[in-house]
């Protein structure tokens, strides 16, 4: 008998980022996006949360072995985002605006490859304790 489950890993970390659009002039720079738009940047404390859904492997009783898991955004995620400049350190927000939409995608996109093709993966995503994403959705 199958059955699915859901495992989820909560992580943190801190990153800056300015959100800009290139193509638009300051002015609608600033009409948008306000404060978010400050040249020195600004930064937030995210919280994130990793979804596995899968079925529940009969001889070890796990999803996925969360240890494993934790490896994983650990050396994929945190060491890439964590106390970074968004906008400056991380290679796919130097052409993508480091919205928290656009973050939450690009985890996604980051570790998807990484895990069984078995696996449904989601991505919630913390900008602040009243703002967050979920990516797929």
């Amino acid at each position: 008998m199958n059955h699915k489950s859901a495992v989820t890993r909560k992580e943190h970390f801190n990153a800056a980022h300015r959100l800009h659009n290139n193509r638009w002039s300051d002015e609608k720079n600033t009409e948008v996006f306000g404060k978010c738009n400050n040249p020195n940047f600004h930064g937030h404390n995210y919280e994130l949360e990793v979804k596995i859904i899968g079925e529940i492997q009969e001889d070890t009783g796990y999803v996925i072995d969360t240890k494993i898991l934790s490896d994983i955004i650990k050396v994929n995620i945190l060491e890439k985002f964590d106390h970074k400049n968004l906008n400056l350190d991380v290679e796919e927000f130097k052409v993508l605006n480091p919205t928290v939409e656009n973050i939450a995608m690009v985890i996604y996109m980051i570790l998807r490859p990484l895990l069984e093709e078995k696996y449904e993966l989601k991505i919630k995503l913390y900008e602040t304790p009243r703002n967050f994403v979920e990516f797929p959705y």
